[in-house]
């Protein structure tokens, strides 16, 4: 099983590195968030709390790095099933478990690498990046992106086209990312809105990651982990749970 895991991340990962346009397009976008929405909304507010709005916002784009990242790299499965490379992999006399956890594995792997680059400009917003805060930041990265990435395999694996998954996505993605305190502090929201937010499991995400690169939280640590670590389990078992009974 090990080696069947091994296998399929590398894989995932050869395509990462000769995909060079994506790479680059990944790394474009949430620098252009950070130069247009973290000049403008810090132009207007200013300050959120102690910290400067772009300063705010940098754990937040560090995440969304993630999320795009993360769900995306699903549709390496379309592609699978589309070439009928999937359908030898289901046929091989390997575990399916192994085909989900790989595929999570490689997705999660290529969105902290991606996040990783995003990370090296945090000196330059003035935020300290201490080696301890490395050190708990790339884990702590490769655990969001391991548990989104079990969200988009969970719809990858059922969808027969490329249009069908990026519709689905892209109607995901945004209402997750924007309800999720990465460009607005959550603590003064309406109850209704709160609400939503505190169903968003991208939202604990940002939560922690803000803590660890800044000291500010809104619902602390122990809490953010928990959830993280519910929905983790969830999503991974029902991938595995989809490619056990895919065909």
């Amino acid at each position: 099983m090990i080696n069947a895991i091994y296998i399929i991340w590398l894989r995932e990962i050869k395509k990462f590195v000769r995909d060079r346009s994506r790479l680059v397009s990944s790394i474009a976008q949430p620098l252009i968030w950070l130069l247009l929405i973290g000049t403008g909304f810090g132009a207007t507010f200013g300050k959120v709390g102690d910290l400067k709005y772009i300063q705010f916002m940098f754990p937040g784009i560090l995440v969304m790095t993630l999320l795009f990242s993360s769900m995306f790299s699903a549709i390496s499965i379309i592609w699978d099933r589309q070439f009928g490379f999937l359908k030898e992999m289901l046929v091989a006399p390997i575990s399916r478990t192994s085909i989900a956890i790989g595929k999570s594995i490689g997705g999660a792997s290529r969105s902290t690498i991606q996040a990783l680059i995003i990370l090296i400009f945090s000196p330059l917003l003035c935020i300290e990046l201490t080696i301890t805060k490395f050190i708990l930041v790339i884990p702590l990265m490769f655990f969001i992106s391991f548990t989104i990435s079990g969200i988009g395999i969970i719809i990858a694996a059922r969808m027969e086209s490329f249009e069908g998954f990026n519709l689905i996505i892209n109607f995901i993605i945004m209402p997750m990312f924007l309800l999720s305190g990465a460009i607005f502090p959550i603590s003064n929201l309406p109850s209704w809105l709160s609400a939503i937010v505190s169903i968003n499991p991208l939202s604990y995400g940002v939560d922690i990651m803000r803590w660890v690169m800044t000291g500010v939280t809104e619902r602390g640590p122990t809490v953010d982990l928990m959830i993280l670590g519910l929905v983790c389990i969830v999503t991974t078992s029902i991938s595995v749970y989809l490619f056990s009974k895919g065909k």
